[in-house]
């Protein structure tokens, strides 16, 4: 492990014991119906591939990348989509799979986003949520852990690009400014 990743605060068994909870729950509540899992990445990767194979419905997954960081830890406030879904998703179940909505910014511009595209339904299943920041309020279905406002790293989470491969959630050490 990295010397600067700070203080754990979800583990990993924790984690894999919450993703295993919302998968059972999901697979209740879309049961009859295949839904399009979408991806954000790059963040979510991990918890998506996770949570897909602890699944017992059928589903489709695509994926969308979005940029609002550079190589700081605050978010720059203009979220742009650097890849955008393959296929329609018109008249279809999608669920929005996210690593870690604070601010809401994102989440909300890729909510409207879709929703403009006419899907059957829209919910939205995150990782972490960060109510602390919240700057844009935005629905979360699917909950993983509420965690404090420090920069969070690891399961998929990166400062500039590092630390997607701890298997915890921790606080980066000396990092006050929190995701965007």
């Amino acid at each position: 492990m990295d010397v600067r990743a700070g203080k754990v605060l979800v583990t990993a068994v924790q984690i894999e014991a919450r993703v295993r909870e919302m998968a059972e729950e999901i697979s209740r509540d879309y049961a009859g119906r295949e839904p399009l899992l979408v991806g954000v990445l790059t963040g979510a990767f991990v918890f998506l591939a996770d949570l897909a194979r602890r699944l017992t419905i059928p589903v489709d997954i695509d994926f969308l990348t979005v940029a609002s960081y550079g190589p700081g830890t605050r978010s720059s406030g203009e979220v742009r989509i650097l890849r955008d879904l393959e296929g329609s998703v018109t008249a279809r179940d999608l669920l929005l799979v996210e690593d870690i909505v604070d601010s809401g910014l994102t989440l909300k511009c890729l909510l409207d986003c879709i929703a403009a595209r006419r899907p059957a339904s829209l919910r939205t299943c995150v990782l972490l949520d960060k109510p602390s920041r919240r700057r844009t309020p935005v629905t979360l279905d699917y909950v993983g852990f509420q965690v404090p406002d420090s920069f969070v790293v690891g399961y998929g989470l990166d400062h500039a690009g590092r630390y997607r491969h701890l298997p915890d959630i921790l606080a980066l050490d000396g990092e006050e400014d929190a995701e965007g």
